[in-house]
């Protein structure tokens, strides 16, 4: 029997940016969205180059194939908020509940962790099951529903919001640092006992 080809997880690049939205396209018409309508491929560039100038933005592979990415961006824009960062993942639907999902959340926990943030959250649209159970695997816990706040494919839909501390609390935080600016050796590391950790 044959054992599965190995996964890898990277910093993602311009040249990622088509496979990374032909994933996200797969999703475009659920409800894990609430994008109504695909980004033109160069909107869709322009959005990610955005969040990868102070956030990671991570592509799994296996096999060369690439068959997921995540990502942090703010939770909200003010300066005060600078501390915590909302996570995103999409793999492909081939790919799902085979530990890669988990490997990119804990990449990004430990990249966000040496930039300085210290809480992250998650936003799960009410009856995605399968994503609640992802984010109390990976010890997140719910601390808000928003009842109602989105209409997407006819009906009104809740939307769950799950938090997991990743670093104590400083009296005098220091400012968050943009992920180019972390030294490469430790980005290397943290990627690699990402994929390393038990699923």
């Amino acid at each position: 029997m044959n054992s599965p080809a190995r996964l890898t997880i990277r910093p993602a690049g311009p040249q990622d940016m088509p496979g990374i939205l032909a994933i996200y396209a797969l999703y475009i018409d659920t409800t894990i969205t609430f994008e109504h309508g695909l980004p033109t491929p160069e909107a869709f560039a322009h959005r990610m180059g955005a969040i990868a100038r102070t956030y990671p933005l991570l592509v799994a592979e296996q096999a060369g194939q690439l068959i997921g990415y995540a990502y942090a961006h703010p939770y909200r824009e003010r300066e005060a908020y600078q501390w915590g960062a909302e996570l995103s993942v999409y793999l492909h639907p081939a790919h799902t509940a085979h530990g890669a999902g988990g490997a990119l959340y804990r990449a990004l926990m430990a990249l966000l962790r040496l930039q300085n943030v210290c809480v992250v959250y998650g936003a799960v649209t009410g009856g995605n099951r399968m994503s609640m159970r992802f984010h109390e695997k990976l010890g997140f816990r719910l601390f808000a529903t928003f009842r109602n706040t989105g209409f997407k494919n006819g009906q009104w839909l809740d939307v769950l919001w799950y938090e997991r501390q990743i670093a104590d609390f400083p009296a005098n935080p220091p400012a968050l640092v943009p992920v180019g600016q972390l030294p490469a050796e430790e980005v290397t590391r943290a990627l690699a006992e990402a994929v390393k950790a038990p699923a």
